[in-house]
């Protein structure tokens, strides 16, 4: 069964410039549908301090460099902005997309972040109880003309978020996590995308298995969300590894597969990895 392919950049410890050249590699190859970063302010990768750009302005600029690619965040913390904040954001670079943006939403977790900046990280409950109305502000906002929300941690009045968004009736919504009681359960209720990063095709496949349940109770069509996993690129030398375990995944069941590059990514990568992966497509 054919599988679908993305990209992912690590925008930790490289230059702007270094990392809008893959991305536009990856515009010219067709194979790759997506390309997405990530939402931190700090690198993940020793040493913990140096420079990492930001997800969503890198994203506004990245969508005027390319001209095919979708283009998204995995995923963006809703601790680090309110709510209808993100939601504009959302819908401004959508347009300035021509259309192109994959929503990417979780509930946050860097405490080293979240420390340094003092911005809460509540408790793993709460913090899923304000996922939950986050996303359900962000929908509203970018779909109804206004939004009312009298929620526990988010509170809208006839709210409005214009221009809305070029994809109706909003950007489709990727929420990444492998939290068995929450994350999958809120995805089968409104993702169009769920994303997990798991050690083998194995632990994937059981957390698929909770997420259909989930659909069952909420009484969605699991073919409705896009199924899909990260696998992380070794440099050139690793693509051919790459390759096998993106295979695995695919006969797993995953519908997408998305491309880890390594730290500060050569453009002269993406087709090599691309001719590798080609016959899985």
């Amino acid at each position: 069964m054919p599988v679908r392919f993305a990209i992912k950049t690590r925008p930790e410890h490289t230059t702007w410039a270094q990392l809008r050249d893959v991305w536009v590699a990856a515009d010219d190859v067709g194979l790759f549908e997506s390309a997405w970063n990530w939402d931190h302010f700090y690198p993940l990768t020793e040493p913990f301090t140096g420079p990492n750009l930001e997800a969503w302005t890198m994203l506004a600029a990245l969508a005027e460099a390319t001209h095919r690619i979708r283009l998204g965040c995995q995923v963006t913390g809703m601790v680090y902005r309110h709510p209808a904040v993100l939601a504009n954001m959302a819908a401004t670079t959508d347009i300035i997309s021509g259309g192109r943006l994959e929503l990417g939403l979780g509930a946050g977790w860097n405490e080293m972040e979240t420390a340094a900046y003092g911005i809460g990280l509540p408790p793993l409950r709460e913090r899923f109880d304000r996922f939950d109305e986050g996303v359900a502000a962000i929908i509203g906002l970018l779909s109804q003309e206004t939004t009312t929300l009298d929620g526990r941690y988010v509170k809208l009045t006839d709210a409005r978020c214009e221009p809305k968004p070029v994809q109706r009736p909003h950007p489709p919504i990727t929420i990444g996590g492998r939290g068995r009681t929450r994350t999958l359960r809120t995805a089968a209720r409104l993702a169009q995308q769920w994303n997990a990063i798991t050690p083998n095709p194995q632990d994937w496949l059981s957390l698929k298995q909770t997420l259909v349940e989930h659909c069952a109770t909420a009484g969605r069509d699991p073919a409705e969300i896009t199924c899909s996993v990260n696998v992380r690129v070794e440099g050139p030398d690793g693509i051919k590894q790459a390759a096998d375990l993106a295979a695995a995944y695919r006969d797993a069941g995953a519908d997408l597969v998305i491309m880890n590059l390594p730290l500060a990514a050569d453009p002269a990568m993406v087709e090599p990895l691309a001719e590798a992966l080609t016959p899985l497509a």
